[in-house]
């Protein structure tokens, strides 16, 4: 293929990111939304293999990293579960930051690249250091996210003595041994600062998603989507390749924006997020902090009962949480709300941003349980008709539903917007004890008057009440 019609296929590939990033706003639009990136994709690719840039020597190795590639991507399509999907994003976007370092050591050690002045040597010697720095926090941060969200790492942040001390210093270092790299004579002489970056950069990462909490993990996913694309924008620099430059800005700019997205839905800022502590891992209530602790008794609710209070209801509303895809109950979900609606009852779900373990994580659920997208709402939607709804039902959400973030000025969550399901008529929170959520916050909404505890496995609980629906 000629330049001019590599340039030509990269813009056509351009056009169809932007449109599929544009798809997966909605969840009506999404497939489509994924038919135009993997089409774009599949253009970007063979315009690169069979441009100038490449030679017929190097297809082998091309190919066999596809294939590669191609295989533990379809293993994973098939094999991960849906209530994984937090944790293979997060696995993936390591894979991002990965493939920047090694693309900017690769870089830096080809003496095949001629630079016309030496301003030019230095502009890309920039591009390496700052793409191997992106990079390298990106693939750290990745894998300790990917921990944290598989359960593998505690929820529970790890804050250090002095650490935001620690992390200043960490860049000042970075910031002297970048002059020394740029000042480097030779290769071997910029290897050295280049590796003690790198280290620098791994740690960072490290310490950066280890002091956040499990409450602020959406946004860690989001963040770290955003780094992955800075990463890949890094890379394009390096090998002056404009598609990787575009497509990097386009996922690094949509990350930034859903971060910020996150962050609001939480009433916190991007800042304090990176600054960690908020979430204890889901353990016992919290205690103290000068938050007020509920009072009262909780009224358990059997499964039959529940069943009789949804066949008496005209208006319901479902607020899934993380606790429905830990027990794969989304399909009995499903067969509830569809018997329901056959009854002629209203039934719509509300989705807060945060719920979950990733943006958008109870929209994927409840699509792949075939859901109608018509009757799935947001937060902002859904939370002024609490009011006129007879029974809502929380599956598996603790925070997002609580009124102390409304109520008590000194809870830890305080002004954190939420799904205001207690203004229903009758509340039924679906869980298996009495714990507190990933934000260690006890929840007052347990205790209300109008609200009743259904405890058990969810995916058991729900199946008793299909039962008991169908009866």
């Amino acid at each position: 293929m000629s330049p001019s019609l590599v340039t030509v296929a990269y813009i056509g590939a351009t056009i169809l990111f932007i449109l599929s990033l544009g798809g997966l706003s909605n969840p009506e639009t999404a497939r489509r939304g994924n038919l135009f990136g993997v089409i774009g994709m599949t253009i970007a690719v063979l315009a690169t293999v069979f441009g100038p840039r490449v030679t017929p020597a190097g297809w082998g190795w091309i190919v066999g990293a596809m294939v590669v590639g191609g295989t533990v991507g379809l293993l994973a399509a098939k094999k991960v579960q849906m209530t994984q999907m937090p944790e293979l994003v997060a696995a993936m976007h390591s894979l991002v930051g990965l493939a920047a370092c090694l693309v900017g050591y690769a870089s830096y050690v080809d003496t095949s690249t001629v630079f016309a002045t030496p301003a030019e040597k230095a502009i890309h010697e920039v591009e390496i250091y700052v793409g191997v720095l992106i990079g390298a926090i990106t693939f750290s941060g990745s894998i300790i996210a990917f921990g944290k969200l598989s359960g593998k790492i505690g929820g529970k942040p790890m804050l250090l003595p002095a650490r935001h001390w620690l992390n200043l210093a960490g860049l000042l270092v970075v910031v002297w041994f970048g002059r020394a790299f740029l000042h480097a004579e030779s290769i071997g002489g910029g290897m050295v600062p280049l590796l003690v970056m790198t280290a620098i950069a791994l740690l960072f990462g490290v310490h950066m998603v280890m002091a956040i909490g499990g409450a602020d993990m959406p946004v860690v996913v989001s963040m770290l989507n955003s780094y992955s694309g800075w990463a890949a924008a890094a890379t394009g620099f390096m090998l002056s390749n404009d598609l990787l430059i575009v497509v990097g800005a386009l996922v690094g700019s949509s990350g930034a924006i859903l971060s910020y997205i996150m962050c609001r839905a939480m009433n916190r800022n991007f800042v304090s997020v990176i600054a960690g502590g908020f979430g204890s891992g889901g353990g016992a209530p919290a205690a103290g902090g000068g938050a007020a602790q509920p009072a009262g008794e909780v009224s358990p609710i059997t499964a039959a009962e529940t069943a009789e209070l949804l066949r008496e209801a005209k208006h319901v509303v479902i607020v899934p949480g993380y606790g429905m895809a830990v027990a794969q109950a989304q399909h009995t979900v499903y067969e509830i709300t569809k018997l329901l609606r056959d009854k002629g009852v209203s039934v719509r779900f509300g989705i807060h941003p945060v719920a979950g373990r990733m943006p958008g994580h109870m929209n994927v659920l409840l699509a792949e349980a075939k859901v109608p997208y018509d009757i799935v709402l947001e937060m902002d939607e859904i939370n002024a008709d609490f009011p006129d709804t007879d029974v809502s039902m929380v599956i598996g959400a603790n925070d997002i539903v609580n009124p102390a973030a409304q109520d008590d000025p000194a809870s830890p969550i305080a002004g954190m917007p939420v799904l205001e399901v207690w203004k229903a008529k009758t509340s039924i929170v679906m869980k298996r004890s009495m714990a507190s959520g990933y934000a260690g916050v006890d929840n007052p909404l347990f205790y209300k008057d109008n609200n009743r505890m259904l405890f058990g496995d969810a995916k058991k609980m729900l199946d008793e009440v299909l039962a008991a629906l169908r009866a």
